[in-house]
């Protein structure tokens, strides 16, 4: 699981006399002495990363930087979050292995890898050949042997972790970023999945060469006629045009149509940049196919009786659903005629038909578009690893699993070496007795990653705030939407990607309270504020560490 090492904390340097004290920067604590005046390396203002001796004293082990340099403070949140420790000398990767053996040699293909930009752990391709697509995902089982200390280190690590600028790789960067990264030009070992026509599927052990390096968006120039090298253009819109047709196939079978909300923030030359980001067709493109290839891998495991990590999530409880519905109906968003809801595959399905609903409607209505589909989110399940093959109702799949992101995830390495042993005599795939606590362990550091990058996104954000507010005045005004309400007041999104909490003290000091169902904020004289409402705000102060800020405004309406 990803934890804060016992023995490795977060502080800012300052003074107390005589004495260097690290003071805890990410959560109030007590100060720890580092040693006097003159006899400690780090400067007053400076983060370090200190070991506690568990008597009020600390050693200095890294001095990580400025607290006003977001590069630092995310390498602090790192440390701070136990990912930031290098692998244990003993997991070091050992020489490449050779292409030979018993592989498929693709290379006459022409492939492609599709990436945000960036990216260096390209661990998918594609290539099209006639009426079959070939997702080509990185062989890492052929790098990271079963048992070995590598393997131990991934499976303790369980997932890489990515903050604003950096990542804390699930394996060596040797490894993640080279030698198992489908880079172009360059040979590299593979599992290659060739899909279609129908239901059609052929897997090999195989060796490739991908032609091109993409980025999302210029494989969407492409698709949108942007002149490319041989047969490229013909390629991506064979491949588009076959997502299109798995799409509307799953939204067919009750898939849940949410697209989660997504920012891009860089580091530039004046600091924090941000913005949402698009969901390109570029990037539906490469998720059906991935989604195709899980359900594949995921179908055969199944067949062959092998023991593997599947990603599950379960049909929502009716009782979850028939509560969305009030609150949908509390804020007038129109849903569609309700089945008999029993918990089963038919209640997923109908969460799908809602999510539909709700997305299109808050389209039209021009409100609501983040707050009302997270309703829908919240009343279904959060999928998980498991090692039973129990489904995954959000897309709509009868079997499925984690196979196509071997490099940044453990649960894709142990279905890789599931397909691999059903694939061949004599290759030995995981062990079925410790499953399931492997399941609970990488389900649990999955979270945690999530945590950390949410909490990540929300630091450099506190940063472009202050930025931008040093420009426009602390006065300056933001129309804003209410996205979460809680007892205590309502969380409001504004400048597109700021979110902060305002007080539910809402009219000129008269009190709140939170209705029965949870949508509105209603004041004594019967005013409500509801989640999707507009909201004029100012703020009113920025947490940095914390990355939260508060502010105040008035209702729009």
């Amino acid at each position: 699981m990803i934890e804060r090492p016992a023995d490795r904390l977060v502080g800012e340097v300052s003074t107390r006399g005589r004495v260097v004290v690290a003071e805890p920067y990410f959560e109030p604590g007590p100060a720890l002495t580092l040693g006097r005046r003159g006899a400690v390396d780090a400067a007053p203002g400076e983060l370090v990363a200190v070991v506690p001796d568990g008597r009020g004293h600390a050693r200095l082990d890294e001095v990580l930087g400025g607290p006003d340099d977001p590069a630092a403070v995310m390498h602090a949140l790192a440390v701070d979050g136990g990912t930031a420790g290098p692998l244990p000398a003993a997991a070091a990767a050992g020489a490449a292995p050779e292409p030979g053996g018993d592989r498929l040699d693709l290379r006459g293909l022409e492939t492609v890898t599709i990436d945000p930009e960036g990216a260096k752990d390209h661990d998918d391709a594609l290539s099209v050949d006639g009426e079959r697509v070939y997702v080509h995902i990185a062989d890492v089982a052929a790098h990271v042997p079963a048992g070995s200390h590598l393997d131990l280190e991934a499976a303790r690590r369980a997932t890489s972790v990515y903050l604003p600028g950096r990542v804390d790789p699930m394996l060596p960067e040797v490894l993640s970023a080279d030698r198992c990264s489908l880079r172009a030009g360059q040979d590299r070992l593979a599992v290659s999945l060739a899909l279609g026509p129908g239901e059609r599927v052929e897997a090999h052990r195989s060796v490739i060469r991908s032609d091109h390096t993409l980025t999302y968006s210029q494989a969407q120039a492409i698709l949108d006629g942007r002149p490319a090298p041989g047969g490229l253009t013909a390629a991506l819109r064979r491949a588009a045009g076959l997502a299109g047709e798995l799409r509307a196939r799953r939204m067919a079978r009750g898939a849940l149509a949410i697209e989660t909300r997504e920012i891009e923030i860089r580091f530039g030359p004046d600091g924090v940049e941000a913005a949402p980001r698009a969901h390109l067709p570029a990037h539906g493109l490469i998720e059906e196919l991935m989604i195709l290839a899980n359900r594949r891998v995921a179908e055969l495991l199944v067949a062959r009786h092998r023991p593997a990590l599947h990603r599950v999530h379960e049909p929502p409880e009716a009782a979850s659903v028939e509560v969305l519905l009030r609150r949908l109906e509390a804020l007038g968003v129109p849903t569609p005629p309700v089945p008999a809801l029993h918990g089963g595959p038919e209640t997923a399905r109908y969460a799908g038909l809602l999510s539909r609903a709700v997305t299109e409607h808050a389209a039209r209505d021009r409100r609501g578009a983040e707050a009302w589909p997270a309703m829908v989110l919240r009343a279904v399940r959060k999928a998980r690893y498991d090692p039973a093959p129990l489904g995954h109702a959000g897309i709509a799949a009868r079997r499925y699993c984690h196979f196509t992101s071997p490099i940044r995830r453990y649960p894709d390495l142990v279905c890789h070496r599931a397909l691999l042993a059903a694939l061949t005599t004599g290759e030995e795939g995981p062990p079925e007795a410790g499953l399931g606590d492997l399941a609970a362990h990488c389900s649990e550091a999955e979270r945690g990653a999530e945590r950390l990058e949410r909490r990540g996104t929300a630091i450099c954000l506190a940063f472009l705030l202050e930025r931008e507010l040093f420009h426009e005045g602390w006065d300056a005004p933001f129309e804003g939407e209410v996205v979460g309400l809680i007892e205590a007041g309502a969380f409001v999104r504004f400048g597109q990607v700021f979110e902060g909490f305002m007080p539910a003290r809402l009219w000129r000091g008269e009190r709140s309270a939170l209705d029965p169902l949870g949508v509105a904020l209603v004041a004594r004289s019967g005013r409500r504020l509801r989640l999707g409402d507009g909201v004029e705000v100012t703020v009113e102060s920025i947490d940095r560490p914390r990355g939260r800020v508060a502010v105040r405004g008035i209702p729009s309406a």
